[in-house]
């Protein structure tokens, strides 16, 4: 069904900017957005100087806890969130779900907790969903699943006015329950679909296990289904799940690192005590080293390298939008995913997506750079040899990295990682691509899988292959009945 809540103003692979219109809050959030965790009992940095020093539009509290607090429930009500916490953007509610797979039970039902944030004033409100961790018995799976999707028939039918109302994707690391959890959260009249349960496969480093969740949601969910990654607070991946879909994180990272002294990067975490320098501009970073933070209380060191922490995650989101708008988030993403061998995994998960990606991804863009094999399956790849069976080669046609010859009827250029193409198109992305003159072998596998696709489109055109000097694996690849020349052989 269509999403009135969301639009979608530009898109690269997978990823979008788009906007969220928060009726109850009066205020459009623009995506990909974070929402800083705030604990009611303990505010490291005050909402006011998230909305004010940050830019946070969005910020996420847990109803569950104002609910059962003595101290916090009835100003609450009174009060309503947004006063309470003095934030005049966006406020999101969890319903529980988080203290139920820590300690097994609450006692609140979907029905209540909705009612309770409706009545505190949330502006984004979370039904109590089951989620389930990963590598569970797929009989829990789906059970818990099944409890899931029968609260949110039940979330449907609560009156929360203007209050928009997640509807979370469980299903654990099955793909298929994942794909039917998202049709099913699709086909209600919810607003926004978190992909639940994830956390545990970030902070087991399973990034290549949390892609293959995402692209399953993403399966069932409608192209223009707000996703939020619950729990993925982390600037190191950032790039990577924008990539995937994902339009909403929330990060409660920022204070509990900071609370253990431990210190966020766009390369991963860095314990405070083993700094010798900070490797950052903020101004945080700016006006102190390593050892000034180490020398100052417990209660000031924390609320600094929380500081910190918010700024280098806000800064990695613009960067990630910045490189979204300008054509060039896969470049981003494969850079970051050098930082751990963990994120090239997931990376490499994300290629293994390039055809669910390839639906979305813009057709034309500024520039494609090759920076690895791993640039030999991005979606424009896939894209061009998909493009391939619309082509009409005639006759006996060369495909050549040299120059053309009047000894063929057509002659056609070859370029890896894209393979063959006439030269008419040489100035068309992503065929204008930046590519390493020392390609590796991944990309000559590509062009030869296109140099394939090109023959059996075409079964009545004869085909010569002139290169130079692929690698065996690559030449491997190129059907038989092709007539293959080494041109470096010639000289």
């Amino acid at each position: 069904m269509e999403r009135d809540a969301f639009e979608i103003r530009d898109q690269d692979a997978a990823g979008r900017i788009g906007e969220l219109t928060v009726p109850r809050a009066g205020v459009t959030v623009e995506t990909p957005a974070l929402l800083p965790v705030v604990n009611p009992h303990v505010r490291t940095v005050e909402p006011a100087r998230l909305e004010s020093e940050f830019g946070a539009e969005i910020l996420i509290t847990n109803s569950y806890i104002l609910y059962g607090s003595d101290d916090f429930r009835e100003a609450a009500l009174d009060r309503g969130l947004h006063d309470l916490l003095e934030f005049d953007g966006a406020i999101m509610t969890d319903s529980g779900s988080f203290q139920l797979a820590e300690y097994g039970e609450i006692d609140v039902t979907t029905e209540e907790i909705l009612r309770f944030q409706h009545e505190v004033g949330s502006d984004i409100g979370t039904p109590v969903d089951i989620p389930t961790p990963p590598d569970a018995p797929r009989e829990r799976a789906e059970s818990d699943l099944a409890t899931t999707q029968e609260r949110l028939e039940i979330a449907e039918n609560v009156d929360v006015g203007e209050m928009l109302v997640n509807a979370p994707v469980q299903g654990s690391t099955y793909a298929d329950l994942r794909e039917a959890a998202g049709r099913h959260a699709e086909a209600t009249n919810l607003d926004v679909f978190p992909v639940g349960a994830v956390v545990p496969l970030m902070n087991e480093y399973r990034y290549a296990d949390m892609v293959d969740v995402v692209a399953a949601a993403k399966r069932g969910l409608g192209a223009d289904a707000p996703v939020h990654l619950f729990g993925a607070g982390h600037p190191m991946m950032f790039a990577l799940a924008v990539a995937m879909g994902c339009d909403l994180f929330d990060s409660a990272a920022y204070a509990l690192y900071a609370r253990d002294d431990r210190y966020l990067t766009v390369r991963g975490t860095e314990h405070l005590a083993d700094l010798d320098y900070f490797p950052c501009s903020c101004p945080v970073c700016a006006e102190r080293t390593p050892d000034d933070l180490r020398q100052r209380g417990n209660e000031e060191r924390e609320r600094l390298l929380a500081e910190h922490n918010l700024h280098v995650t806000f800064e990695e989101m613009r960067t990630v939008k910045q490189a979204l708008r300008s054509g060039n988030l896969l470049e981003l993403v494969e850079n970051r995913a050098r930082a751990h061998p963990a994120m090239l995994d997931g990376y490499r998960a994300l290629a293994d997506h390039a055809g669910q990606l390839e639906r979305s991804d813009p057709a034309s863009k500024s520039s494609f750079f090759y920076l690895s094999g791993e640039s030999a399956t991005r979606p424009e790849v896939v894209r061009h040899h998909e493009r391939l069976s619309r082509l009409d080669p005639e006759g006996e046609v060369l495909l050549t990295e040299g120059s053309p010859s009047d000894n063929f009827d057509e002659s056609w250029r070859v370029v890896a990682p894209f393979g063959p193409f006439p030269r008419a198109l040489s100035e068309t992305y992503p065929l204008t691509a930046e590519t390493p003159e020392r390609m590796d072998a991944r990309g000559y596998e590509q062009a030869a899988r296109g140099v394939a696709r090109l023959v059996d489109e075409n079964p009545d055109c004869s085909f010569t292959l002139a290169h130079h000097d692929w690698p065996a694996s690559a030449v491997a690849l190129v059907p038989d009945e092709v007539d293959v020349l080494d041109l470096s052989e010639e000289y």
